[in-house]
């Protein structure tokens, strides 16, 4: 266990060591982690835009041959 500072001069000291630890700890997450996290989150959305592209063109084939439908149908309708 860390023994804790008696004087004003160690607790300065102490809060140096605690600030160059975060400084470092911001310094990887903003470096390292954010990237992987970016890239991550990219791959993801590339994912979800084929599925909404494919989702998409399945509406617009069905909203097709549901027209093509009623085509036929009044054509045959009007030619009787």
């Amino acid at each position: 266990m860390a023994r804790s500072p008696k004087t004003t001069g160690e607790h300065i000291v102490a809060l140096y060591g605690h600030i160059t630890g975060l400084k470092k700890d911001i310094s990887v997450l903003k470096n390292n982690h954010l990237k992987h996290m970016h890239s991550d989150i990219d791959k993801i959305d590339k994912k979800l835009d084929h599925r909404f592209d494919t989702i998409t063109n399945w509406i617009i084939y069905g909203l097709g041959a549901v027209a093509l439908l009623v085509a036929t149908q009044l054509l045959y309708f009007f030619s009787n």
